[in-house]
């Protein structure tokens, strides 16, 4: 989400502006568990391989609704995807060192 002083979330705030999102957003570990089993499941569904960011909207009643599957998430190290892979001790380098392992291991072609 954006930072509470803007409005949209745009390029100045995408890549220019420096003021920190909220990573990791503040849900109790029950929204946690339920948005990360969401993601997960959302992942499979779509059968996405590799570099991916499920977006999710939480309603005033509490529930998860999935606003889009980010194929191509923003992968400066000042984005969205690295902050959120750091956030849970996962380095820049190091995630990169495991998107590109994941994607040797996958088969190659076309679906």
């Amino acid at each position: 989400p954006p930072p509470e002083a803007q409005a949209y979330y745009d390029f100045e705030a995408k890549y220019i502006d420096s003021t920190p999102g909220l990573v990791p957003a503040p849900l109790t570990p029950e929204e946690t568990a339920e948005v990360q089993r969401l993601a997960v499941d959302a992942f499979e569904a779509a059968s996405c391989e590799g570099l991916v960011r499920a977006d999710f909207f939480l309603t005033e009643d509490g529930e998860f609704v999935i606003n889009e599957i980010n194929t191509m998430p923003g992968f400066t190290p000042i984005s969205m995807y690295p902050q959120m892979w750091q956030a849970s001790g996962v380095s820049y380098p190091e995630l990169i060192d495991l998107l590109v392992r994941a994607a040797l291991r996958r088969s190659t072609g076309l679906r």
